[in-house]
């Protein structure tokens, strides 16, 4: 796979409260492709990070159906992954890539 590829995989990522919580157990959460596999998604962070991935959970966020100046809107689907790393290995996405 290209490296191109990979970054059309992983789209940015995600920087909540509940993530920040997550990294301190050896996990980082991404947006990702909705097309995007379990093992696309492996490949891209070992690939850009340089990090050995021990599991990945992916799980589809349906939009919320939102009003703009009366008008209805519907947010776009997201589809996160939760990257667990190896024991040891870090991913500070605090720094570009």
């Amino acid at each position: 796979m290209s490296k191109l590829r990979h970054y059309d995989v992983i789209r940015n990522p995600v920087v909540t409260e509940k993530s920040t919580m997550a990294s301190e157990h050896g996990q980082v959460v991404f947006d990702v492709a909705m097309d995007a596999t379990k093992t696309e998604i492996k490949a891209a962070v070992e690939a850009l990070f340089s990090v050995k991935v021990k599991a990945i959970n992916t799980l589809v966020r349906k939009g919320k159906v939102k009003r703009f100046r009366g008008k209805i809107g519907v947010r776009n689907d997201v589809k996160k992954a939760i990257v667990t790393l190896v024991d040891g290995q870090s991913i500070d996405i605090s720094t570009g890539v």
